[in-house]
């Protein structure tokens, strides 16, 4: 059967589920879930030995909360991240997670200036700037942030939905990142059905009653891997 694509709208209608009686999740939980898929997605197309240095972007919200779990996690696979962190969410938990990685000697900037220079100095960028709940226009500093990571021509992977992608119509605007590699988290996102590099499914923590429920039709996951590949998609130029 044909995977499920998701409508902001169903995206959110399952996230709210999962932490609801139907999932009885903890939102510390999913992230942690989250964010270990992200990390190992990277290290899956990106090895260290050649992509050791790491910018990871993360936004004031749950995706930026994504990316400071992955950050860690990838410290630990022996990978060196920097944190982009120009706004600090105001939620505990992301308190927690950013104090985590400070924990783990993973250095934070937050200035353009900084970003420019480590960008210079990275070999892979992982996006967790923007979620699916992201709506335009891209404000400042994201806009510039966006601009510079572009510019890099250094590879992404995306968290969920690329970063300035509207979560249905995709890269509409033509202002968004345009990543190689995305991790898709618990389905993948109406805005992305045209996406042509590497698509993963990450997020192993949906239930089968929900997957029943919603008709998702999520592939096996590999063993015990918490990512599996998916097929690519029509190019981004055929789309756009």
């Amino acid at each position: 059967m044909t995977l499920r694509y998701l409508t902001a709208n169903l995206a959110q209608q399952i996230d709210e589920e999962l932490m609801g009686a139907a999932g009885a999740f903890s939102l510390d939980q999913l992230m942690e879930l989250a964010g270990l898929a992200c990390a190992q997605t990277l290290a899956t197309v990106y090895p260290r030995e050649r992509y050791s240095r790491v910018l990871v972007g993360c936004g004031p919200g749950n995706q930026g909360g994504d990316g400071l779990v992955a950050a860690r996690h990838l410290a630990m696979f022996g990978y060196k991240p920097t944190v982009y962190l120009p706004k600090l969410g105001s939620k505990e938990i992301y308190k927690r997670l950013h104090s985590q990685c400070q924990n783990m000697d993973i250095a934070t900037i937050n200035t353009e200036d900084d970003l420019r220079r480590r960008l210079e100095e990275s070999d892979v960028v992982l996006d967790a700037i923007f979620g699916f709940s992201f709506q335009p226009p891209i404000r400042s500093p994201f806009d510039t942030a966006l601009k510079l990571i572009t510019d890099s021509k250094l590879p992404i992977v995306s968290v969920d939905i690329p970063s300035g992608w509207n979560v249905e119509e995709g890269n509409k605007d033509h202002v968004a990142l345009r990543p190689d590699v995305l991790i898709s988290l618990t389905a993948p996102k109406e805005g992305v059905r045209g996406f042509k590099g590497r698509h993963f499914l990450g997020g192993r923590f949906v239930t089968k009653e929900m997957e029943r429920k919603y008709q998702l039709n999520l592939p096996e996951y590999p063993g015990f891997a918490q990512i599996v590949e998916l097929p690519s998609g029509v190019s981004q130029k055929e789309k756009l």
